[in-house]
């Protein structure tokens, strides 16, 4: 369970005797079920999907599509940074959209946050997503040294 003050709870051993560190953030929504924001393993950092939730409120954000993906990719980004990181060490980017029509405009968006030396990225086009947003976001960042 996450440490509810911002910090992360401490390092421990997965099953396999891998450290892994649960990252916790405010700065981000609060997980909808039972996984973390974020998990560092092995200098990785794997950033749970993101939806445009606002993390003051718990609750999906108003306005238009370009908004929505706004959110999600500073929630992204709080998550990487209560990591250590930045989204310079974001390596692979997965987008889920709900309709591929989208594409052109969330890319407008993504490159306002990745444009040097974007990540790898996949996007595809999905039938559904938790509660019913449009769009959802996932991301593996190396942190290497900074885990």
């Amino acid at each position: 369970m996450p440490n509810l003050r911002g910090a992360s709870p401490p390092i421990s051993a997965g099953k396999r005797g891998m450290a892994k560190r649960i990252i916790y953030t405010d700065k981000a929504p609060r997980p909808v079920g039972p996984y973390s924001q974020g998990v560092i393993a092995g200098g990785w950092l794997f950033v749970a999907g993101q939806i445009p939730l606002d993390p003051a409120t718990g609750r999906l954000i108003e306005g238009s599509f370009e908004e929505k993906a706004r959110r999600v990719l500073e929630n992204i980004r709080a998550i990487v940074e209560a990591a250590g990181g930045s989204l310079r060490d974001v390596v692979k980017v997965t987008v889920y959209l709900r309709d591929i029509a989208l594409f052109e405009r969330f890319n407008k968006v993504y490159s306002e946050y990745f444009s040097d030396e974007p990540p790898a990225r996949v996007v595809v086009e999905v039938s559904n997503l938790p509660k019913g947003v449009d769009l959802e976001v996932e991301a593996i960042a190396y942190l290497g040294d900074k885990a």
